[in-house]
């Protein structure tokens, strides 16, 4: 497989000092004693196709788990896969226009 290299825009990363606290993952992640599991943040700010596993992988430490915490400002809270929240009109136009509605 021939992967084209491209830049994207700058995200930020940052490690965590302890592990979140998150749902439990059902199936579980495999866990290895031996081999280190950091947890990070990574705030994209332009989002290309498996972009974070891509990255976490070329430095050596593959995605064992990805958690969507948040899109634009709007954060997903207790969401679970397959939940949909309904946004008023309002707030799409806002989000589509930086605000001036």
């Amino acid at each position: 497989m021939n992967s084209k290299l491209y830049k994207t825009k700058k995200c930020k990363v940052e490690l965590f000092e302890e592990t979140p606290i998150v749902p439990e993952r059902n199936p579980p992640i495999r866990f290895r004693k031996e081999i280190p599991a950091p947890w990070i943040r990574i705030i994209l700010t332009e989002g290309k196709n498996r972009q974070v596993r891509k990255m976490t992988a070329k430095v050596g430490f593959p995605t064992l788990r990805l958690i969507r915490y948040r899109i634009e400002d709007i954060e997903l809270g207790k969401m679970k896969p397959g939940n949909i929240i309904e946004l008023s009109q309002k707030s799409i136009y806002k989000k589509l226009f930086h605000g001036s509605v």
